[in-house]
């Protein structure tokens, strides 16, 4: 049985350099983490979430599925999403998708992928509430990209109707959510213009961010 050991001699060379570096680094670290921002991403392993924000441990909390998916009906995100606005405090929550997902593209394939054609329909739905802007279905990468980035805005209008974040506003917190899209081809973030700070916005920022993502299509 494989032990795995080249992964824990990297560790090792990790934490020695981080250490020659800055030798409070780790005791700082154990005792305590603030981050201001919430990450909500895909799982896709190009897509590392603090090193395309250059923020070190602790200054970032991050939650992954499988094409950023927000669904009221799921307990880890929402247990993530609670920890992070109500005890953590975070002043930002992002959803950021990245162009070319593999979930994306599988969700709008008529063929089957087994159990995950369950979690992919949240996606399929976003594509049936837009079908006129996108078109019938080609598989094109335009299409994808396309698709990519309505289904970043759709969810972090999503985050906006939990009780979790819609409680928070209530409460006077300050907390905006963003949906951002990230290339894969270039290592940039794009600002997707849906940025949310109160229960009144979402909805008008939602508008917004579609009216966007069609303009930049039809410029193309």
């Amino acid at each position: 049985m494989k032990k795995l050991s080249n992964l824990f001699d990297n560790n090792r060379s990790w934490s020695d350099r981080i250490h020659e570096q800055d030798p409070e680094f780790f005791p700082t670290l154990a005792s305590q983490q603030a981050p201001e921002y919430l990450w909500i991403g895909c799982s896709d392993s190009r897509v590392p979430a603090n090193e395309i924000v250059d923020l070190l441990p602790g200054e970032l909390f991050v939650h992954r599925n499988v094409s950023n998916i927000v669904v009221h009906t799921d307990m880890n995100c929402l247990s993530v999403l609670q920890y992070a606005v109500e005890v953590l405090k975070v002043k930002h929550v992002m959803v950021v998708g990245h162009y070319g997902c593999g979930g994306v593209r599988a969700a709008l394939q008529e063929q089957p992928h087994g159990l995950i054609d369950n979690w992919l329909r949240n996606i399929r739905d976003v594509y049936f509430q837009h079908r006129e802007l996108v078109g019938p279905w080609q598989d094109t990468p335009a299409q994808v990209d396309m698709m990519c980035e309505l289904n970043a805005v759709q969810q972090a209008y999503n985050v906006c109707n939990t009780t979790i974040v819609q409680d928070a506003w209530k409460r006077g917190q300050d907390l905006s959510v963003h949906g951002w899209v990230y290339s894969l081809e270039n290592g940039r973030l794009t600002d997707l213009e849906f940025c949310a700070d109160s229960g009144t916005s979402a909805e008008s920022e939602l508008n917004q961010a579609i009216a966007r993502v069609e303009s930049t299509r039809n410029n193309a």
